[in-house]
C-alpha cells in the first residue's frame, strides 16, 4: 500500500468499538481495538467521530488511549480545525463506520478485510442483515 492508498477513517464509539451502554461506556466489541491498531500501523488515519462531547467525550477518548489508539482527529476533519458549533459539524473522511447504518456494523475482522482489500468503491455490500454498515466514497 502505498501513500495514496491511505484512509482517512471515521468511526462511531457507542455501538461501534465498544457496545452500547451509553452515557457509560461498554465492553470493547471483539477485536476492535486489534483492529483500530493494525488499521494504524498501516498508516491510515483514524478519527473518533461521535455523538458524545464534554466529560463523556474525555472518558470515550481516555478509555480509547488505554487500549492503546490515540485518534488522528476526534470529532472533526483534522486536529486543528475549529468550528462554530451553531452549525452542522459534518466531518470528512473516506470510510465511515457506524453501528448506524442500515444494517448496523459488522465485525471488526470483516471491516479490515474490507478496508484492506482492494477493492476500488465500495458502496454497499449485501450482507446477511441487509447492507453492510461500512461506506466508502
Amino acid at each position: 500500500m502505498n501513500f495514496l492508498d491511505k484512509l482517512v477513517i471515521a468511526i462511531d464509539f457507542d455501538g461501534t468499538i465498544v457496545e452500547d451502554a451509553y452515557p457509560k461506556i461498554g465492553k470493547p466489541r471483539i477485536f476492535a481495538f486489534e483492529t483500530l491498531k493494525r488499521l494504524q500501523q498501516e498508516g491510515h488515519r483514524l478519527i473518533l467521530w461521535t455523538y458524545r462531547s464534554g466529560s463523556k467525550l474525555d472518558e470515550a477518548v481516555q478509555f480509547c488511549k488505554e487500549n492503546g489508539i490515540t485518534f488522528y482527529a476526534v470529532n472533526q476533519s483534522f486536529p486543528e480545525e475549529q468550528y462554530d458549533n451553531s452549525v452542522s459539524r459534518k466531518i470528512y473522511a473516506d470510510i465511515y463506520v457506524d453501528d448506524r447504518n442500515i444494517g448496523g456494523v459488522l465485525g471488526w475482522g470483516e471491516v479490515f478485510q474490507l478496508i484492506t482489500k482492494e477493492t476500488p468503491d465500495i458502496k454497499t455490500i449485501p450482507s446477511k442483515k441487509g447492507f453492510l454498515g461500512l461506506f466508502k466514497k
